[in-house]
């Protein structure tokens, strides 16, 4: 009889469309299971490879062996690895770098080059943390003459009945010859066990009850309730307004969904949300959530990962890649502010979390509830077609009246805060009411012009000028860091004087402080939030009332509850509806609802003063008046006859390298292979472009961007597998595929 070899199929993390077999050794055969990782030789390297399938068969020459299996248990499971598929599939993106996005950071391994003697260096892999626990013994007394300290660890001990070694460190500083005496003594016993990087170690929490729920609350509460009754997939958008209670829906609705036996998973846009929506689940549910974002260590988010894979927790709450989690049993999942473009991931796999909720939603037969004050336009179209059940919240949960908007004109006032935002809050303060002044953009200046030649100082790798940030002395790039000298010279006459024009949030902060010397002001952006647990400090200032002002980028603008807050200033109303994209009024609209939605939601009335130069376009008038059906209908018309979404699928090709020509000669060999597969196939797809990005430049590299248009989801996806299976790669051009793209820049 023909001997047969054991075989198994892998995935590779790397931008490969194929999949691999290596054959296992019969001492290794035991181990081998799908879902676990191996490590493998691969080209001249070795990497971690990930076990799809096994599989028997007889002829295996050629096939190189597995060094090592990775894992005592599966990463995944079937129904996961069936979702993976999906995304690879949906995306145009290899399976193996999808289950390297989803697992977490840092646990592969891979060999580097070669060690001065000769032997080849493995990188990577998380370690898994161990503890040992000290318990006293029964009968254990001291009988013995013991030192003081050992005497006084001992009775620690014996009073606390079981400590780790990391509370007997903190309390009596290094004391490993006095655990190892009372160990020698058989006083105590000691136990090493795994234990787990607790991300709430400084965030103590508190229990909360349930809420009153007013009647449209309770009538949304209902029918997600009667979903959840029956095993099957249920799609919601949850349109309330700004303070309607979303939240307390959210936290009963999953209470109903744990008292089932089902597990919940929540996903924010933005880590700073996380901090007060995790204090608010752990005051009523406890400690059976982990949260999952880019805020945690690495070794952290590994100990989550490995509570939510080992069935520890019931919620998980994170950022648009716990949409991964491993969570089993999941009968609930809520996306809350849905309309949030941070919900898409801008590199590498460019999935979008929100649309993967829904996916994994119907594949897991559970209800996804997508919440936003802001709903995507076409979330609302969705609901008009039968897609989505519609759950409406049309009052704030108190009945507390929207704030009362205010515009300011800006033609020819020269000053950032105007007089009447001044004046407002001075009356705020003399109140002892808090203030938010919004500005989406950070530093001091928005850019520095040469007084004698008249040119701005840009970014030599990316077409952007350098913002001007007067606290660290620098013009730095928003985005490749590249930063300079400030105020510093010209660079094209050498000329010594440079203005600083426009603005960002440190100088409101500069500019407030001088006007407001008695106040309290705290700053939000990606500047001040960098640190560990930064969100978090920042935010419970404004919670507990020991902050006045704080002033931020959009960052601010949505989730936040502060009762105190009864004035909100907004710089630069229209800034938004300048971008080269076509959701330009969409997300004006959005963030001006969201940020006028921060005032008034205490016992005392809001008030918003809203400074625009141009505020009479209909999105910024359909935010002053909490009109979003006007908004809607308005916007849903521009749609319709430039046909964009929701009348089209798109999809963008992106094509950058360091050389120009390069890249655009093959942005044009892309275009007409397009044009002339498009003949072929008979396809309703437009071809527009190819043309520069906006950002034309971007971290050195040149851009140029072809996007596909469609009124048909499959001629589109034909077109673009077509493509990828006649197109001639070159080496020194970076293609990228963006299945409905977000950002257009």
């Amino acid at each position: 009889m023909q001997t047969l070899s054991l075989i198994i199929e892998v995935a590779v993390p790397l931008p490969l469309d194929r999949t691999f077999h290596y054959l296992v050794d019969t001492g290794m055969s035991q181990e081998i299971a799908p879902g676990k990782r191996v490590f493998v030789p691969f080209g001249g390297r070795k990497l971690t490879a990930y076990i799809l399938d096994i599989f028997e068969r007889p002829d295996a020459s050629g096939l190189k062996k597995v060094i090592e299996v990775l894992d005592d248990e599966p990463l995944w499971t079937g129904n996961e690895l069936e979702f993976f598929r999906w995304v690879a599939s949906y995306y145009l993106h290899p399976l193996g770098e999808v289950l390297k996005t989803a697992l977490p950071t840092g646990i592969n391994l891979q060999s580097a080059n070669k060690g001065g003697n000769g032997a080849q260096v493995v990188s990577g892999g998380r370690k898994v943390r161990h503890e040992s626990f000290y318990q006293p013994k029964e009968s254990a007394s001291l009988s013995i003459a013991l030192g003081k300290k050992a005497a006084e660890i001992f009775e620690t001990i014996r009073e606390g009945g079981e400590l780790p070694a990391a509370e007997l460190r903190r309390r009596f500083g290094p004391c490993s010859q006095q655990l190892n005496r009372l160990l020698e003594l058989g006083l105590v016993t000691r136990e090493e066990r795994e234990v787990y990087r607790n991300p709430f170690s400084e965030d103590p929490s508190e229990q909360d009850a349930r809420k009153e729920l007013n009647p449209h609350q309770a009538s949304a509460l209902e029918r997600i309730c009667t979903s959840l009754d029956k095993p099957l997939f249920a799609p919601f958008l949850l349109h309330g307004v700004t303070g309607s209670g979303k939240t307390e829906v959210y936290l009963q609705a999953i209470a109903h969904a744990i008292n089932q036996g089902k597990n919940a998973l929540v996903l924010v846009p933005e880590i700073s949300l996380t901090p007060q929506l995790v204090r608010r689940f752990r005051a009523r549910f406890g400690e059976s959530i982990a949260i999952l974002h880019s805020a945690l260590s690495d070794g952290e988010r590994y100990d989550e990962w490995r509570r939510i894979r080992r069935g520890l927790v019931r919620i998980v709450i994170g950022a648009r890649s716990a949409v991964f989690a491993p969570l089993e049993k999941i009968g609930i999942i809520v996306v809350d502010e849905e309309h949030e473009a941070s919900f898409k991931q801008a590199d590498g796999l460019r999935y979008n979390a929100r649309d993967l909720a829904l996916v994994r939603g119907r594949m897991e037969r559970a209800a996804v509830i997508l919440g936003s004050a802001t709903p995507l336009v076409t979330s609302l179209y969705a609901v008009e077609q039968g897609k989505l059940g519609l759950l409406s919240l049309p009052e704030r949960a108190r009945g507390i009246p929207m704030p009362t908007v205010e515009v300011v004109p800006m033609q020819g006032v020269k000053e950032t805060i105007s007089a009447p935002l001044q004046k407002a809050l001075d009356e705020t303060l003399a109140t002892q009411g808090q203030a938010i002044i919004f500005l989406n953009r950070r530093g001091f200046s928005t850019y520095l012009l040469c007084s004698e030649c008249g040119q701005p100082l840009t970014c030599p790798n990316c077409s952007v000028t350098l913002t001007f940030h007067r606290s660290r002395g620098q013009s730095i790039c928003h985005y490749c860091d590249y930063a300079v000298p400030a105020p510093g010279t010209c660079p094209s006459c050498n000329a010594l004087e440079l203005k600083e024009l426009g603005a960002g949030t440190e100088k409101i902060e500069h500019d407030l402080r001088q006007s407001l010397p008695q106040a309290r002001i705290l700053r939000m952006d990606s500047d001040t939030t960098s640190g560990k647990g930064s969100h978090n400090r920042i935010l419970s200032r404004m919670a507990d009332g020991t902050a006045d002002i704080l002033i931020g980028t959009q960052m601010i603008t949505k989730g936040h509850d502060f009762p105190g807050v009864t004035l909100v200033g907004v710089i630069s109303a229209e800034a938004s509806l300048n971008l080269p994209d076509f959701r330009g009024a969409e997300r004006t609209f959005q963030v001006l609802s969201q940020v006028i939605g921060r005032a008034g939601r205490g016992d005392l009335p809001g008030k918003v003063l809203l400074q625009a130069l141009n505020p009479s376009h209909y999105a910024v008038q359909c935010a002053i008046a909490h009109d979003f059906q006007e908004f809607y209908r308005q916007e849903l018309e521009f749609r319709r006859e430039a046909g964009y979404p929701p009348f089209a699928f798109l999809a963008g090709l992106g094509f950058s390298g360091t050389t120009e020509q390069g890249v655009e000669e093959r942005a044009e060999s892309s275009a007409r292979l397009l044009l002339q597969l498009k003949r072929e196939l008979k396809v309703r797809v437009e071809v527009l472009g190819p043309a520069p990005a906006p950002l034309y430049r971007l971290r050195g590299r040149f851009r140029r961007q072809i996007l596909l248009k469609s009124p048909s989801r499959g001629d589109l996806r034909r077109l673009l597998a077509a493509w990828i299976s006649k197109r001639d790669k070159v080496a020194t051009v970076r293609e990228t595929i963006d299945i409905d793209p977000v950002d257009m820049m």
